[in-house]
């Protein structure tokens, strides 16, 4: 049952009477209907519709937790106040609480406060309390060899900022996108997106049946055409960030996928449901 820190993440807090009113105004994710207990996938997008950071929301006794990269806190928080305008709103860094995640069933002290992660079932909870508060017995490689077997991208090592739209990095099969809550920044573009189906591109599970997975970053080709890129990996499971229409003619075509010098299957995330290309001759996911 372990529980891992986290020193790659961090907290910015939002609080205040408008705190509601100005995160649901720019943000992808629902804040009004966050409940209690919940830490619920979000993004802040560009204008056209691309992600610029990517974090888990919750609630607080005072407004609102958002656990973001570490690198990016300080961006995220600019960001967001220049949005605030006359809103009645603080946006801070709070470099007193430490981040970490239990999964597995792994219990915590009273006095930690604990959110349930909702992206995908089996992933676990975040941790906030002081440092000295967690009791870690896993490493953050740990978490993330977790996380990658149950093909949960993150910002930074699965996608890159600014240059993916949320239904490339899932966010729509994750709960990160609230498609009934009205605007937000960069809106139209991924309501666009969602109603003429036009994602072409997807984040994947990829399994190396031979061994180890191959580097981040490392072309998935067939017939000597590039449908992709590897994300993050762990053992022989990893992420790859593919063209679909390009992953269904090779597999039309019969041909072999690789990573350099490795075959690799690619899967659609158990959680997902947006249709996937097949084989010839196999039924259609």
């Amino acid at each position: 049952m372990p529980i891992a820190l986290l020193p790659d993440r961090a907290l910015l807090t939002v609080t205040g009477p408008d705190a509601t009113d100005l995160l649901q105004g720019v943000l992808t994710c629902n804040v009004a209907t966050l409940p209690e207990g919940e830490a619920r996938l979000g993004a802040l997008l560009t204008p056209q519709g691309k992600i610029l950071f990517d974090f888990l929301i919750s609630r607080s006794d005072a407004g609102f937790r958002l656990d973001v990269a570490a690198e990016q806190a300080s961006a995220l928080a600019k960001r967001l106040s220049l949005y605030r305008l006359r809103a009645k709103a603080e946006i801070a860094a709070d470099p007193t609480v430490a981040v970490a995640v239990a999964w597995d069933g792994a219990t915590t002290a009273a006095d930690v406060a604990r959110v349930e992660d909702n992206r995908a079932p089996g992933l676990g909870a975040r941790l906030y309390a002081a440092e000295g508060a967690f009791s870690a017995d896993a490493s953050p490689e740990d978490y993330h060899a977790h996380r990658i077997a149950l093909a949960v991208p993150e910002g930074g090592r699965d996608f890159a900022f600014s240059d993916a739209f949320p239904h490339e990095a899932l966010m729509d099969q994750l709960g990160g996108v609230d498609f009934k809550k009205g605007c937000y920044v960069g809106q139209e573009v991924v309501s666009r997106m969602q109603h003429r189906g036009t994602a072409r591109t997807r984040i994947l599970a990829a399994h190396y049946p031979e061994g180890a997975a191959a580097a981040p970053g490392t072309e998935i080709t067939a017939g000597g055409k590039v449908l992709g890129t590897t994300g993050s990996m762990a053992g022989d499971r990893g992420l790859a960030t593919v063209r679909l229409d390009r992953l269904g003619d090779a597999l039309a075509a019969g041909e072999t996928l690789r990573a350099v010098d490795r075959p690799v299957a690619l899967e659609r995330p158990p959680y997902a449901g947006f249709a996937m290309p097949e084989a010839a001759g196999a039924p259609a996911a």
